[in-house]
């Protein structure tokens, strides 16, 4: 367990907050922004493990919430195991890489994921041409979510680009965050990350997200969208900067 402070209890417990809000607004995105904070507070390895109750249990939510809506299951299936196969081998990275390495690894998910977001915002891939990919893409994600905890670079930049409706595209990055998240823990408590004492804080971290997600949801329907990504957008540059800042120095 690492040491904690009241200050940084309050400022992970803000950025879990967040993270909750743009999971209800979005289906996805809270470790995009929950992990980097955690990791440039304390470290990468910590940041993952906590995450993982919030993964497991708010995509569980709005697999079952939204399950109506959903691809062809051969493009679902395909992506979540692909993304599931993926973290077994980033978990051993994660555990296997020195702290720098790891947080620089970070760092550089967050800004191609921030490069992608701004430079294709018009991008189009057909379900005919992403279908043959998502294997691969899903296997790629499940290795960045194990090896630093955010998958968004590939995975969301993948179902961003087929613009699929909301509840399409939240039933179907829930179905990959689960199948990674059945996964991730049996790997981590393999290699020994996962203890009980951090399944505890894991645990407050779940509460704190999941009591933020209505406010998401309420934002998505009275919020400009293009607003909203582009905060999280100047908030996840500076964070990456002092990822890479700390790791360096």
């Amino acid at each position: 367990m690492p040491d904690l402070d009241l200050s940084s209890v309050l400022f992970v417990a803000l950025a879990l907050a967040v993270g909750g809000v743009v999971k209800g607004a979005t289906g996805a995105g809270s470790p995009v922004v929950a992990v980097p904070v955690m990791a440039a507070l304390f470290d990468v390895r910590l940041a993952v493990v906590v995450m993982v109750m919030p993964n497991v249990f708010t995509n569980l939510w709005q697999l079952r919430q939204f399950r109506a809506h959903h691809l062809p299951r051969g493009f679902a299936l395909k992506f979540a195991a692909g993304g599931a196969l993926g973290v077994i081998g980033g978990t051993a990275l994660l555990a296997a890489l020195p702290g720098d390495t790891l947080a620089l690894i970070l760092a550089c998910a967050v800004i191609l994921y921030i490069v992608l977001r701004l430079a294709r915002p018009s991008f189009h891939l057909s379900q005919d041409r992403a279908q043959p990919l998502a294997g691969l893409a899903g296997m790629l994600g499940g290795v960045l979510q194990g090896a630093a905890g955010i998958s968004a670079p590939v995975a969301l930049s993948f179902l961003n680009a087929m613009r699929l409706e909301r509840p399409v595209f939240i039933v179907t990055i829930s179905a990959f965050f689960t199948a990674m998240a059945v996964m991730q823990v049996p790997a981590l408590v393999y290699y020994g990350l996962l203890t009980l004492p951090l399944l505890g804080l894991s645990t407050l971290a779940l509460a704190a997200q999941a009591a933020a997600m209505p406010l998401g949801q309420w934002a998505a329907r009275h919020m400009s969208a293009r607003a909203f990504d582009r905060i999280i957008l100047v908030m996840l540059t500076g964070l990456a900067g002092q990822l890479v800042y700390t790791a360096l120095t």
